[in-house]
């Protein structure tokens, strides 16, 4: 609804005789529990009065054709004028077209960005916008039908290509990270990993397999004939590129699709959920002549915190190289390089170190050749970041010394080894506050006296998710990080050069400032960013 007044609308309203005072007065309590709401939307969803005639009535006060929209008013296909996305971003739905006009409901006719925005969408369709408003809960109830349509494929369409379509368009709109379209004895089924979950999301017939797989070999550039495992690359979503794998199994080809957004905003690292302030941070990543590794297993965000650290670090008078396979997100004022099939990241690292930087991401330090290349490149005067595959900081020493980097080597390079895991964030629409149950204080309050930390649980509530529309049902919303920081004081390079094992060095960091993963985690658990279970189904500790 169009309000930029909330008061005078309702004043206007009752002096035409649509509601009450005392209507009005039931309408802004309910605001008051929903303040994102417009006077309108709460009248309209308390059903306070006829919702045709306040809706017309509420069009004539803002001068806006009001009409109340229903799933029978849909007489085109929405996504065919503008994309789910933006649909909901702008809370807007197309509904109908007559003589070269397309009329359009939205939620909203106060931001006239969102308008123009929808208004140029359909004049490249050659249509002339017609503006309308409606409520705020019939759009979103709308744009909600159209998510999940790959679980019938009656509902799709006819054509396998509609099929495809729709299964990858509602992998976009679900924040799927991951497809898996998997050919199992009796059907196809496909799953979305959202927020670090495997989820179900349909059944499709067995018959229609090959041609399933026929369609995504075309459109992500395989060999057809070939039954054996390939990479594609899959270009037709504007706003998309999206990575294509396939292997046989024993029910046919099996393909999983990467779906990385091009333009991505790249999230500050503090949002991410680093715990430190800015500058504890800036002593442990900017730093010459030094390596920074992050340390975690496959999946955890190790990308998308280097992408962090370098759009903390760039300035225009830094030059950063960054050698990705492949590049996921391009950024402004970086020289990015991608890992072709016939090069490595030593082969690029040695390229890059001729072209003057002053930082480096290398993606992955995988081997021997490319992190002696890398500890070379932090000995003469740059700064190196990359990632390694372990379990913690502390192992990222361990590692180095397997791939063949010598103690002397670590010892004097390598400046900060950073941790972390990716936990499921609260959804913020349905979570419910709680009491710490006694177990729970036992099982928090013994691990942080275990490493010196105290908190009084008593003074404290949690979480429970519930699940709602907005997550899926799943309780849980986007994901937030857990981080521990090693950095490689004087004293812990004594312990590398002497050769100290792991537990050694583990004594030295805890008598310092480190603290492990599990001290981090439970501290969101007690911030009420995620929930002890969830914790512990990352880092298993009860």
């Amino acid at each position: 609804m169009d309000l930029k007044r909330r008061q005078p609308i309702g004043v206007e309203l009752v002096k035409r005789g649509i509601v009450k005072d005392i209507d009005i007065e039931k309408a802004l309590d309910y605001q008051k529990e929903h303040p994102n709401k417009k006077i309108g939307d709460c009248i309209y969803e308390l059903k306070l009065c006829d919702p045709v005639l306040l809706i017309k009535e509420i069009g004539d006060i803002i001068g806006e054709k009001g009409i109340l929209l229903f799933k029978n008013s849909i007489k085109i296909n929405i996504t065919d004028y503008v994309s789910l996305d933006t649909a909901k971003r702008v809370k807007a739905v197309p509904f109908e077209i007559d003589n070269g006009k397309i009329k359009v409901c939205f939620a909203n006719t106060v931001n006239k960005r969102d308008i123009e925005t929808v208004r140029l969408l359909c004049l490249n369709k050659g249509l002339i916008m017609e503006t309308y408003i409606t409520f705020e809960k019939d759009i979103e109830q709308i744009l909600k039908s159209l998510e999940g349509k790959a679980n019938d494929i009656n509902e799709v369409g006819t054509t396998i290509v509609n099929l495809v379509d729709s299964i990858i368009k509602t992998g976009i709109e679900k924040r799927a990270s991951d497809i898996h379209i998997e050919p199992m004895a009796t059907e196809v089924r496909v799953r979305y990993r959202i927020d670090g979950e495997l989820f179900t999301e349909a059944h499709i017939e067995k018959e229609k397999q090959q041609q399933i797989i026929g369609r995504l070999k075309a459109i992500s550039n395989m060999h057809q004939e070939k039954q054996e495992s390939q990479d594609g690359r899959i270009l037709l979503y504007e706003d998309y590129n999206i990575r294509v794998s396939s292997q046989p199994n024993v029910y046919g080809e099996k393909f999983v699709l990467r779906l990385l957004k091009k333009n991505a905003n790249i999230k500050n690292i503090f949002d991410l959920g680093y715990s430190g302030d800015a500058d504890s941070f800036k002593k442990s990543v900017n730093k010459k002549n030094s390596v920074t590794i992050i340390a975690a297993p496959t999946g955890e965000g190790k990308t998308t915190s280097l992408y962090s650290i370098i759009d903390f670090l760039n300035k225009p008078e830094i030059n950063i190289t960054t050698i990705e396979d492949p590049v996921e997100i391009r950024i402004p004022g970086l020289n990015q390089v991608e890992i072709g099939a016939k090069s490595t990241f030593s082969d690029a690292l040695r390229t890059v170190l001729r072209q003057d930087p002053d930082i480096i991401l290398v993606g992955e330090i995988r081997d021997r050749e490319t992190a002696e290349i890398a500890i070379q490149a932090g000995q003469t005067g740059h700064y190196v970041l990359s990632t390694i595959h372990t379990i913690d900081s502390i192992e990222v020493i361990n590692r180095l010394r397997k791939i063949g980097v010598s103690d002397y080597d670590i010892a004097s390079t390598l400046a900060t080894s950073i941790s972390q895991r990716l936990v499921r964030r609260i959804c913020p629409k349905c979570k419910r506050e709680r009491e710490f149950t006694k177990e729970e204080k036992e099982v928090i309050d013994k691990i942080l006296t275990k490493y010196n930390e105290k908190i009084d649980l008593d003074k404290v509530k949690t979480y429970d998710s519930l699940g709602c529309d907005y997550c899926n049902g799943t309780g849980f919303y986007d994901r937030i990080g857990i981080f521990e920081v090693l950095d490689i004081t004087d004293e812990i390079k004594e312990l590398v050069v002497k050769g100290a094992s792991s537990m050694e060095i583990r004594k030295k960091a805890l008598e310092e400032n480190y603290r492990p993963l599990i001290v981090d985690g439970l501290k969101k658990v007690i911030k009420g960013e995620t929930t002890l279970e969830e914790l512990n189904n990352k880092l298993l500790f009860f």
